[in-house]
């Protein structure tokens, strides 16, 4: 039987935007974790106010590159400065189109001089892979699928926890027998505990100070037992697969945008390689802020905040188009606090709506009831006490202390007018930056 390509899910579904709007659509939240242990309040108070352990060692996709011409792949499909690259390092892998949108991010880490591991949600992976074997590189790959898509079901190869909050620092120590070897942010160090040997990578999140410790799986209920015994006297608290999906909205990473990869006729034999039932094809679009047309959900890394990545000193896909694109006006990233009582009144029928989580494009409107951006990721945060909206808005709506109001609810998609009065309520919030938090927009990334 043939395996249905992106290319026949959107011939089936007569537009790309056909096959992937999808109102009502449910969350993603990480696989194999629980959703709570202590309660999703008590899981975010804890990065923010003690300290917490992360599970990441199931929902991530990795990817191993290796091979003379490794470096060679990744810099002409990656917006990134790969000159200034140590072995132990990692960065946020760019990937765009020669369009100069972005395909999704992705962790990169350079583990030896003609090796790299790139990890997270696998459409970078995907554009790599591809372009390799139709470029003829010569590299190899290995790769690993996230524990709910892995073939045949087994562990994964790697353990990933993170370590995160006030009390980070003194969490490792007590592991690890005093504090680690000084490291840079995204850099790692190799640790050794009880004879076994892994890597610290300089990680935070929500602006809090940490590390992600990464190593083979044989030692991964070893090293988490570990972490647990040691925590018990800090109130060490584990983090569920609900609060673990919202640190984003405070730190400023989108985790979701729409690769610009299905439109450009170029890719019509890319959409022919990718499967339908992977994520280009599955990963859903919904809420309030629909279009008929895919190239208006494309975001550029410079929406994203990725401006600073882009290094131009060598020539990649999409090198043009960036920048042709870095003096134009594009839409700002900010963080949109919604205000309590309308989040009551929308979502919570006047009370409190508990756990808020959603990647819904909502309208965010000015005043007059103008489009003026979209929502990319909202979620309650309980230490602030409200709901906050990862947002792309115009420049005009983006200084900090702008009023906004956000259309909440479904455009049920084709066949009704994209701009249809269709009286979802609104819920009024203020700009604030993003990264939400201070900590993480000035401090934590000083030494990378």
């Amino acid at each position: 039987m043939t395996i249905p390509s992106l290319q026949d899910g959107i011939d089936k579904a007569g537009s790309p935007v056909g096959l992937l709007w999808k109102p009502g659509a449910e969350p993603w939240t990480p696989e194999v974790v629980a959703r709570e242990y202590t309660g999703w309040r008590q899981e975010q108070a804890a990065w923010h106010e003690g300290v917490a352990l992360l599970n990441l060692s199931h929902h991530m996709y990795d990817m191993w590159i290796e091979g003379p011409d490794a470096t060679r792949v990744l810099a002409d499909h990656g917006a990134n400065n790969f000159e200034r690259f140590a072995i132990g390092q990692a960065k946020q892998y760019v990937p765009v189109t020669r369009s100069g949108h972005i395909v999704t991010d992705g962790i990169l880490a350079r583990e030896a001089e003609n090796r790299y591991l790139l990890s997270g949600i696998p459409a970078a992976q995907h554009w790599v892979q591809f372009h390799a074997e139709q470029g003829g590189y010569d590299v190899v790959f290995e790769t690993d699928a996230s524990s709910a898509f892995r073939p045949g079901g087994g562990d994964p190869k790697l353990f990933r926890y993170q370590i995160q909050g006030p009390l980070a620092v003194e969490l490792i120590e007590r592991v690890f027998g005093g504090l680690l070897p000084e490291t840079k942010f995204f850099h790692s160090t190799p640790v050794t505990l009880d004879g076994r040997t892994f890597r610290a990578l300089r990680h935070g999140m929500a602006g809090q100070a940490g590390f992600e410790f990464i190593g083979p799986w044989e030692h991964a209920a070893y090293v988490h037992e570990a972490f647990l015994k040691a925590g018990e006297p800090l109130g060490l608290i584990q983090v569920g697969a609900l609060a673990y999906a919202t640190p984003s909205v405070e730190s400023g990473w989108i985790p979701s945008p729409v690769p610009g990869i299905y439109s450009d006729p170029e890719l019509a034999d890319y959409r022919k390689w990718l499967p339908l039932y992977g994520i280009e094809g599955q990963r859903p679009l919904s809420g309030s802020c629909y279009s008929p047309d895919i190239e208006n959900h494309y975001v550029s890394p410079y929406e994203l905040g990725y401006g600073k990545m882009i290094h131009f000193g060598h020539d990649f896909l999409g090198r043009d188009a960036l920048l042709k694109a870095k003096d134009r006006e594009l839409r700002q990233k900010v963080t949109v606090m919604l205000d309590e009582g309308d989040v009551r009144r929308v979502l919570g029928d006047g009370a409190d709506p508990g756990f808020v989580l959603s990647y819904a494009r909502h309208r965010v409107e000015n005043g007059a009831g103008d489009l003026v951006g979209v929502t990319m990721q909202s979620a309650s945060i309980d230490p602030v006490g409200t709901v906050l909206a990862q947002t792309l808005i115009e420049a005009s709506h983006a200084a900090p202390g702008s009023r906004v109001s956000i259309a909440w609810g479904e455009h049920p998609g084709a066949g009704t007018d994209p701009d249809a009065d269709l009286g979802f309520p609104r819920i009024r919030g203020t700009v604030h930056p993003s990264p939400f938090n201070q900590h993480a927009r000035t401090l934590y990334r000083r030494n990378a």
